[in-house]
């Protein structure tokens, strides 16, 4: 399975996670084979104490010891059955490192998944990829091919593995969700925190960790604790893979020593910082210009600079776009991406995104902003209206003279060129509110309701603008509860009209 096209890959210092990826577009099992060789088996203890000797966090974000998932999930298991799930489902719209070695060097992710397999006894190997991305069909070319080695008598091992794609969304990637959708549920988050350790895919107790993870694992494996801190900080040894897009030139997936200089990746991609970077993507925090240009690329460093390292996430902004419009957008993102089970998702967030807007457009206020940040943080269900929050208190903080410039002249100046990234929509159309001018008697509740898709004349009758898909729900409300029943609800450019759930029966 060679791929057409592939995620771009850069690097300053050693080749470990990207090594031989300059020469070729994917790696298959025989390449695989000559670079990194087999992993050597290891009992559970063992791979606890190597792993815990370079102190091996996740790298999905929340940088969780590695060591100590393996001893939960060996204690809960107990003898019994347990499974190791890969989540390769990046919804993060900013990040690509997942999807490279998906797409580019898939044995390594499951070599380490089948080291921690091997080591726990485990039943199988689950990897979950967004669906129908070629990040699937690689895995699944990958796991066919060490069957086919496996049947001509290659030393390949036992475990048995899965690969299931996942409906990609932004909390696709959240453990519980991602528990759910390899359950055959809906891929949101449960509610009601469960720890994958102790029950996860079919109730077994669950490995569960990210792509680059694994990956990291294996590599350690072939390298052995001493040589693979030879590079990287003290602390945290080793090297970590970064996403820069944004507004650098070379937009790539690149590896690097922890403790190497932001300011030498955004360099190597020619990136323009402009008002700040974001670090660790859309849950994140903002950096502004000074403290980017000293920050290291660490856990550490970027705690000491004020964000986050997180999945290893950088999106410089560049000077030539609105800094709070593009926030303002990813707002609205992320509003839409909710799983609408709680308040704070369903209500909290909806509220955040027209406050943002409001800003971006300079007839809002920062302590508008602020009220709604306080509505959600600490509330959910799940820690999407937390991660939310955080990215926009750092952006009010890091654009705070942007933001002047909007609220005294309505803008900065400049156009929102969408330099976040964003994934597709365009299976997410645009509704229309339409009235029926017939029943209409001025009462306004529309405008109460969606203030930035209704305007009133002088005499109290709407005009409307498109609602966004993210903003359906909202609409849908407002038609429910216009007194009149004069709203209707219908996808632009024609489509099936929402109804008021409670319209008027029919004369018999």
């Amino acid at each position: 399975m060679i791929p057409h096209r592939v995620p771009r890959v850069l690097r300053l210092g050693p080749a470990r996670l990207t090594a031989g990826l300059d020469h070729t577009r994917r790696l298959d099992l025989p390449a695989h084979r000559t670079l990194h060789g087999e992993p050597t088996t290891r009992d559970l203890d063992t791979l606890v104490s190597e792993v815990n000797e370079v102190d091996m966090r996740g790298r999905g974000g929340a940088a969780f010891p590695f060591g100590r998932k393996l001893r939960a999930v060996a204690d809960a298991a107990a003898g019994r059955e347990c499974v190791v799930l890969v989540n390769g489902a990046e919804g993060e719209p900013a990040s690509s490192k997942d999807a490279m070695l998906l797409v580019r060097n898939p044995h390594l992710v499951l070599d380490g998944a089948i080291l921690a397999a091997e080591a726990l006894h485990a039943r199988e190997v689950v990897v979950a990829t967004a669906q129908g991305e070629v990040g699937e069909s690689s895995i699944a070319a990958a796991v066919a091919e060490r069957r086919a080695a496996k049947v001509a008598g290659a030393s390949e091992s036992h475990i048995q593995i899965r690969v299931v794609g996942i409906p990609e969304r932004f909390i696709s990637g959240e453990g519980g969700a991602l528990v759910r959708g390899v359950n055959g549920l809906e891929a949101v988050p449960p509610g009601r925190k469960r720890r994958a350790a102790e029950s996860g895919v079919d109730g077994l107790p669950t490995l569960l960790s990210n792509t680059e993870t694994f990956a990291q694992l294996a590599i350690l494996a072939e390298l052995g604790p001493e040589r693979y801190a030879e590079v990287g900080t003290s602390k945290e040894p080793g090297t970590v893979l970064l996403t820069v897009s944004g507004g650098a030139a070379h937009g790539a997936v690149l590896e690097a020593p922890t403790g190497t200089p932001l300011a030498h990746v955004l360099d190597l991609c020619e990136a323009e910082i402009g008002d700040g970077v974001l670090m660790g993507g859309y849950h994140g925090a903002w950096l502004p210009i000074d403290a980017a240009k000293t920050a290291e690329i660490s856990r550490e460093g970027m705690k000491l600079a004020g964000a986050t390292l997180g999945a290893g996430i950088i999106v410089p902004l560049g000077e030539t776009t609105c800094p709070i419009g593009e926030a303002a957008k990813v707002t609205s993102y992320l509003a839409a991406q909710s799983a609408g089970q709680c308040g704070p998702c369903r209500l909290g967030l909806p509220d955040l995104a027209r406050a943002m807007r409001a800003l971006a457009e300079g007839t809002g206020s920062t302590d508008a902003v602020r009220r709604a940040v306080r509505a959600v943080e600490r509330r959910g269900a799940c820690f999407h209206p937390d991660g939310t929050a955080r990215f926009v208190l750092s952006a009010l903080d890091a654009f705070e003279n942007d933001i002047a410039l909007h609220l005294e002249y309505g803008s900065c100046g400049r156009p929102i060129r969408g330099v976040l990234p964003m994934p597709e929509t365009n299976d997410e159309p645009d509704y229309r509110l339409d009235v029926d001018w017939t029943r209409c008697q001025g009462h306004g509740l529309c405008a109460h309701l969606l203030p930035e898709f209704v305007d009133l004349d002088d005499y109290g009758f709407p005009s409307f603008r498109p609602v966004p898909a993210w903003m359906a729900k909202e609409a849908r409300r407002a038609v429910e509860m216009c007194p009149a029943l004069a709203l209707r609800l219908a996808r632009s450019g024609g489509g099936t009209r929402v109804r008021p759930a409670h319209r008027l029966a029919p004369s018999r």
